[in-house]
């Protein structure tokens, strides 16, 4: 008996009974496997055989096991088996096979150096290791989209900036103006967020909307002097990032130049769905009058367009007249649900 911090353990025994090998071997998961060097014959327990969805058989050539192997991984593991006699030491092994349509993984571990060969046979075990590798992928996919999203937001935060300066009258006015645009951003953030349990993520468009310019009212006007009328229709994480920006940059203009600059000034912001676009009517009326098209060439609306263009897999259009302004966005409605 040994004796560890006052707990008692029996002797390992000498010698394992096969029996009690074979329980600990099934309740692992493990299967096990011999090679012939010379022959390239396998030969597979039944858990080896069940693993591969192959019939049962006394030994199984590699070109079998092969046919069973993802395409991509073919000629590596090939290379691998054939490399496993130079190697020094334990190797591991991960690779894909197809079981039918779906992809599982195996790791096929060894003893390399014909380290414990025995007439010319080497032994090893194969795991299904599907369940980790599934993980791993989606640490990688979570790690990418976290990183995305931080770009993301860094850009929108840039942009936001950007387009308070152009509006601002003093420092604290700009930081005013800008605190209230990213705290709004946030809030929308909230509402299409993914959220554990909940049966749909994303956000109804005339919520997210109101949210986003409500920073933009100017409540000492008079109320309700910025109007949204849109279907019920969902809008999701990506597409609202990609709006926000978009939106954002509008209402600037207005509060600068368009009809938010008025205290009878009025927007009317509302939507229609034409097949696969969603069709944003941005209406200004009561501003100030204009006589000229206003220059479309600068920094704000070459974002604009692009964010349309590259974000939302859509087109703006502008059309002026002395009473206001009517800009037409249209927006790819698959784009604007992700």
């Amino acid at each position: 008996m040994k004796t560890l911090h006052n707990l008692t353990f029996p002797a390992e025994p000498a010698r394992w009974p096969p029996r009690h090998l074979r329980l600990a071997i099934d309740a692992a998961g493990i299967a096990l496997w011999s090679w012939n060097v010379d022959s390239d014959q396998f030969t597979m327990d039944r858990h080896g055989f069940a693993l591969w969805d192959l019939p049962p058989a006394p030994v199984v050539v590699f070109e079998e096991l092969s046919a069973k192997i993802h395409p991509a991984d073919r000629d590596r593991v090939r290379e691998a088996f054939s490399a496993t006699r130079g190697i020094v030491g334990s190797y591991e092994i991960d690779f894909r096979i197809m079981i039918g349509d779906v992809i599982q993984w195996i790791s096929a571990r060894g003893q390399g150096d014909d380290a414990d060969i025995e007439g010319r046979v080497m032994f090893g075990v194969f795991l299904d290791v599907t369940g980790r590798k599934q993980a791993e992928e989606a640490n990688e996919l979570l790690a990418g989209e976290m990183s995305h999203r931080v770009k993301n937001l860094l850009s929108m935060a840039t942009a936001l900036t950007s387009i308070s300066s152009r509006s601002a009258t003093s420092t604290e006015h700009m930081a005013g103006e800008l605190i209230s645009r990213l705290s709004a951003l946030g809030r929308a953030h909230d509402l299409v967020r993914p959220v554990p349990g909940r049966k749909e993520n994303g956000a109804l468009l005339g919520d997210l909307l109101t949210i986003l310019l409500a920073p933009y009212d100017d409540e000492a006007a008079f109320s309700g002097r910025i109007r949204v009328a849109v279907p019920r229709m969902s809008v999701g994480e990506r597409g609202a990032t990609s709006l926000a920006m978009v939106l954002h940059e509008l209402a600037t203009n207005s509060v600068k130049y368009g009809a938010l600059s008025a205290v009878t000034g009025t927007l009317d912001v509302s939507c229609v769905l034409d097949g696969a676009e969603a069709v944003l009517v941005w209406t200004e009326r009561g501003g100030p009058r204009i006589a000229a098209p206003p220059e479309t060439t600068g920094y704000g609306s070459r974002m604009l367009t692009r964010s349309m263009q590259s974000q939302l897999n859509g087109s703006v259009a502008r059309d002026w007249n002395e009473d206001g302004a009517i800009i037409t966005l249209r927006i790819d409605a698959t784009r604007l649900a992700v």
